[in-house]
């Protein structure tokens, strides 16, 4: 029982980091003139909202309670974000710089659960494939900048 509630807690966490990424995403599309990182900046926020449904199932399939919204961290990183949009000369080149260092962050939090041995298979599998899909959108950002 106690294992079903230390993957869950891990779990959790990660869920608070998804919603912060998806909300930092929404943030974001509305900081950009650009309608083509405005769409990317979209499809990012939809995607967490999606990696958060299905960590969410994850943590009922544990039988335990998913939690609620997202982090202090999460809300003091979007208002940085913006005062640094505002004050920038180059808001595209800004805002990517800061999905970059969000995803960058999102990768790390998802190794340190996925070092954990004892993950069950339909945990590890999801994780991973979450991790893969935050991988490509830290090298589009990545992509985005190098162009602009």
């Amino acid at each position: 029982m106690e294992f079903k509630k230390e993957v869950a807690a891990n779990l959790n966490q990660l869920l608070e980091k998804t919603y912060d990424a998806e909300k930092g995403y929404k943030d974001a599309a509305t900081n950009v003139k650009d309608t083509k990182m405005k769409s990317f900046l979209e499809e990012q926020a939809q995607q967490r909202n999606s990696f958060g449904h299905e960590i969410k199932q994850e943590i009922k399939a544990f039988n335990q309670k998913p939690d609620k919204g997202g982090s202090i961290a999460g809300t003091l990183h979007r208002t940085w974000m913006d005062v640094k949009t505002a004050f920038s000369g180059n808001e595209n080149e800004t805002v990517m710089e800061e999905v970059q260092r969000g995803e960058k962050a999102a990768i790390e939090d998802y190794d340190e659960i996925l070092a954990e041995t004892s993950l069950p298979g339909s945990t590890k599998s999801l994780l991973q494939n979450q991790r893969q899909k935050i991988e490509q959108a830290q090298q589009s950002a990545q992509n985005w900048k190098v162009i602009s």
